[in-house]
């Protein structure tokens, strides 16, 4: 039986405007090796290092300035970056509502500081948050390690508090779900161009009680 249902943010309960961000650093940042760094799934370099708890905030808003143009503010990085998401998933929010009695819920990501604010008022602003919703998030820049490393699940099954098998895990990128999947973790690969989030996860539920 599933007693736990995790969630990742980024593609799933937050959809992401990947063309939208690149083109706002190239434009208003003046940002244009910005396709370098920025990933649907996987972060690279300064951008990496932010989701992996290697650099702090204003480290990475000093690394990234030397890459846009001169005198380039702080407030414009921010935006640019803020741009990359989209809105909340309503699917997930509904999702949330009718799971919450009878699952604990979770949320594992790749993310950062500055996402997470942006992630938690998209939240409050359909009348949730990231601490009323979910019994416990595993964030990469608290953990200090990026999915799909082995230890990032290792520590997330740990933290549940349950057994692997116990434990669904929905994710929208394949190198993600193959990582919990080798820990003994049930998975379900979301499409966003493709499924109905709700619809997908309900049915997995009722077909896996």
């Amino acid at each position: 039986m599933i007693k736990a249902v995790v969630f990742d943010m980024g593609g799933v309960v937050i959809p992401l405007d990947l063309q939208r961000c690149i083109d706002n650093f190239k434009q208003m940042a003046g940002c244009m090796d910005i396709e370098e760094f920025l990933n649907p799934y996987h972060q690279k370099g300064f951008f990496g290092d932010l989701e992996e708890g290697k650099i702090d905030e204003d480290q990475f808003y000093s690394e990234c300035m030397k890459h846009c143009a001169p005198n380039t503010s702080k407030e414009t990085i921010a935006y640019c970056f803020y741009s990359l998401i989209d809105g909340i998933n309503p699917d997930a929010t509904r999702l949330f509502k009718e799971l919450k009695d009878n699952y604990k819920l979770y949320v594992l990501s790749n993310n950062n500081p500055i996402s997470m604010e942006a992630f938690d008022n998209y939240l409050k602003s359909v009348g949730m948050s990231l601490a009323d919703t979910f019994k416990k998030t595993f964030f990469s820049y608290q953990m200090k390690v990026l999915k799909p490393a082995p230890e990032i699940y290792r520590r997330t099954i740990e933290g549940i508090g349950a057994r692997p098998d116990e434990i669904l895990f929905i994710d929208d990128s394949a190198k993600n779900i193959a990582g919990a999947e080798a820990q003994g973790i049930r998975t379900l690969r979301y499409y966003p161009a493709q499924n109905n989030l709700y619809e997908a996860v309900t049915e997995y539920l009722s077909n896996n009680e």
